[in-house]
């Protein structure tokens, strides 16, 4: 009997991994763009992985995705959004960086449509082939308790850099790749007609960013970069989509902490002493997802870039 109980209990274990992730549905923010909001959390069993903002953009004659997520069934959820607006082939599945939430979703899409170009930063295919996507494989199957097993890595085979431009269907997609910001490996991707902005995590809203990867100088450029093209919706890679003022509020937290680490550093203190006196400039975002726990990690990481440059 006891052996019965735990081979229908695996049976039961397996078939809960096994289960579509339920419908997030998709929230139209241009003439023919839509972006599904994901929850601001982090991956876990329920939500197998499910945390970022997937994108796509109806052309005129297929459909453009922009990060797919981070799981076999987060991706095959997006496309069941898509299918709720069109019957239109997905032509292109862009994916905006390394990290794993945004990318590992490219399965459902390779599946669905093995003719879809799948694109990225050159850096981004050399990291995912170097361990990068073994590393956010495992990462996500240990978040997630195991919800995300059946995902294999698809990665990405066109390379797209900076000042690329492409057409499809009667829409241009411009790519913005500014060094050293998020991750070493972003791109943003603008859609020009649409006057939209996909911005990965290059910015997110009200949400803390993870900075381990990232260069506090390269990221305020790649915001300024973002502000300049003038465009009218900007999606972050975390948190509610909006207009230029949430790229501008983005770029004020990083410049904050950069700034006061820098002047802090220069006399002589240290991260801990810095952070009640950082923090007293920081109300507006003390609401943020995650503030308490990521703001002492940015300071630090703050004054580490501050004290290379000093030597730069």
């Amino acid at each position: 009997m006891k052996a019965l109980f735990f081979l229908l209990t695996s049976l039961v274990s397996v078939q809960a991994f096994a289960t579509e992730l339920p419908d997030y549905e998709s929230k139209k923010i241009a003439a023919h763009t839509y972006v599904i909001h994901g929850p601001i959390e982090f991956p876990n069993e329920k939500n197998q992985g499910f945390m970022n903002n997937p994108g796509f953009v109806i052309t005129n004659t297929g459909v453009v995705v922009i990060d797919p997520g981070s799981s076999l069934y987060v991706g095959r959820m997006v496309l069941r959004q898509i299918r709720k607006i069109t019957d239109k082939p997905v032509t292109h599945v862009l994916n905006t960086h390394i990290h794993g939430d945004h990318w590992l979703g490219n399965q459902a899409f390779d599946e669905a449509f093995p003719k879809a170009a799948i694109m990225a930063h050159p850096e981004m295919i050399k990291a995912a082939k170097n361990g990068g996507a073994d590393h956010w494989m495992n990462l996500m199957r240990s978040m997630t308790n195991g919800a995300t097993k059946d995902t294999k890595a698809v990665i990405p085979t066109k390379a797209v850099n900076d000042a690329i431009q492409f057409k499809t269907g009667g829409f241009t997609f411009s790519i913005l790749a500014p060094g050293k910001a998020h991750s070493g490996t972003d791109i943003m991707i603008h859609a020009i007609e649409e006057s939209v902005v996909f911005l990965g995590d290059n910015v997110v809203y009200q949400r803390m960013p993870g900075m381990q990867d990232a260069t506090y100088r390269g990221n305020i450029n790649a915001s300024e970069v973002a502000i300049s093209t003038n465009a009218k919706h900007f999606v972050p890679g975390h948190g509610p989509t909006g207009k230029v003022e949430l790229v501008k509020s983005f770029k004020q937290y990083l410049s904050i902490i950069y700034t006061q680490a820098a002047v802090y550093y220069e006399e002589g203190l240290s991260d801990f002493e810095m952070k009640p006196k950082i923090l007293k400039k920081l109300s507006d975002y003390k609401d943020w997802a995650f503030f308490d726990q990521e703001v002492g990690k940015h300071i630090s990481l703050a004054v580490l870039e501050a004290e290379k440059a000093a030597f730069e």
